[in-house]
């Protein structure tokens, strides 16, 4: 036998209207008839409370501090709508819902908005695959943190390859919805003639190819999070139907049947600017509205140089494992280079260059602004032609002064010199820091605490 979520009603000595009887096939509904609310059971998923007084008691303003984040659903009689002075009264219980008194039980999910989301840490954005360094991409992770709390509908504009299907990921990993479907869906990808059946479904004998039912992408995310991508290019037709299934919550498949009801949560993302696409007459106005609840611009790459080196070295790691090659370092001047580069492919091209030039570079532990002279080769039908880097000649020795020198010192400082330098390349790591200069790992953390580096402890990875 399933059991029933709990909806716990406080009905502040207003009347039930026997409701409570008609819910019981969807709830388990216990009610507090006393005028005065006491604290719902632990076990309440959704708090029903009956707000037809023009204020809540001072009782359940304390109740409310302390059973924190439960969602709350405040009933009113139909057609008696709440004065201006009545809600600012009962918006001090926080973020809650209204409904009237209705045959129909309350949908279970209900859920309150977030009042105070925690930024995402940098470990964390990095895990969801996102480098979060500049102010604009903290300002990103933020919004996305705040709508992954509820299942507003989302809007992510940006250039291509800034990142759109990562944050629309990433706000779905983030919400309690984290294990049902996320159905990602480009719809530039898919013909004109065919994105209402892939979308809505379609039943059999619909067309002609029809040959059984099929949910469609909407019914496969129920639960979850399905992302349309490049949702500026859909057809007016099928924006006539996305706009109904954002309204009421419903799919009509093609070829006939009754609607199904679907929960899912929408992000929608474009690399072009959607509200010229209506004013071009090419996109709904009612459907941008519907999808604009919680706009989230992503800023180009060019905007945000400081988080370069960052991703640089995160595409590093993880291209290397990837393609089973060794790890390999960048040299420190390759992060002031890749700064001043333009990037018109933004997050996406910079991974590509980095995958390019691992793969590219065979055998060498170390990627330096050589490997990466590519990336300027476009460049130079307008510029000037990055110059190839000199040779290498090796030291020149010290004259050797007329009063003598001591010979250990000088040796000492140039090691010391040349480890401090390997370090810097490998980002502390001992173990590569000593393949580059010929040793063993052992001798180098010797030489380490015999030249008084540090104490020879683990590698930095």
């Amino acid at each position: 036998m399933t059991a029933h979520p709990h909806l716990h009603w406080s009905t502040l000595g207003e009347s039930t209207q026997g409701l409570e009887h008609r819910w019981a096939g969807l709830w388990n509904v216990t009610v507090d008839r006393a005028a005065s609310p006491a604290l719902p059971p632990p076990e309440t998923d959704l708090w029903v409370v009956s707000a037809d007084a023009e204020e809540p008691p001072p009782a359940l303003l304390k109740a409310m501090a302390e059973v924190n984040a439960l969602p709350l659903l405040l009933l009113r009689a139909e057609g008696k709508a709440p004065s201006m002075k009545a809600l600012m009264a009962w918006s001090a219980l926080g973020s809650a819902r209204w409904g009237v008194y209705s045959d129909d039980p309350p949908r279970p999910g209900l859920r309150p908005l977030a009042a105070h989301v925690a930024p995402l840490t940098a470990g964390q954005a990095l895990n969801l695959g996102l480098v979060g360094v500049s102010a604009a991409m903290l300002d990103v992770l933020e919004k996305a943190r705040a709508a992954a709390a509820t299942r507003a509908t989302v809007l992510l504009q940006g250039d291509s390859g800034t990142g759109k299907e990562l944050v629309a990921r990433a706000i779905h990993r983030l919400s309690a919805e984290a294990d049902q479907p996320f159905v990602p869906v480009h719809c530039g990808a898919i013909p004109d003639n065919l994105i209402e059946s892939e979308l809505f479904g379609y039943t059999k004998g619909a067309f002609t190819d029809a040959r059984k039912d099929t949910p469609g992408k909407f019914r496969e995310a129920n639960g979850g999070t399905i992302f349309l991508d490049e949702v500026g290019t859909m057809p007016l037709s099928a924006q006539v139907r996305l706009l109904r299934v954002l309204q009421e919550r419903e799919v009509q498949p093609l070829g006939g049947g009754g609607p199904v009801r679907v929960e899912v949560r929408v992000v929608a993302a474009s690399n072009i600017d959607l509200w010229k696409r209506v004013q071009e007459g090419h996109f709904r106005e009612d459907l941008f509205y519907r999808l604009e609840v919680i706009p989230i611009a992503l800023p180009p790459l060019k905007t945000r140089r400081e988080e370069i080196p960052f991703l640089a070295q995160h595409f590093l790691n993880r291209k290397a494992r990837e393609h089973g090659l060794y790890p390999k370092a960048l040299h420190p001047s390759v992060d002031a280079f890749l700064m001043t580069l333009p990037w018109p492919g933004n997050v996406r091209q910079l991974e590509n260059a980095l995958e390019r030039a691992i793969v590219l570079s065979a055998a060498k532990p170390v990627l330096t602004r050589e490997d990466f002279h590519f990336l300027v080769a476009r460049e130079t039908e307008l510029e000037t032609e990055l110059p190839p880097p000199a040779p290498v000649a090796p030291p020149a020795a010290p004259d050797l002064p007329a009063e003598g020198l001591d010979l250990n010192q000088v040796v000492s400082d140039m090691e010391k010199n040349l480890m401090l330098q390997s370090l810097q390349i490998t980002r502390g790591n001992k173990k590569r820091a000593a393949e580059l200069l010929g040793l063993k790992r052992t001798t180098f953390l010797e030489k380490m605490k015999r030249l008084d580096l540090e104490d020879g402890g683990d590698d930095v990875e």
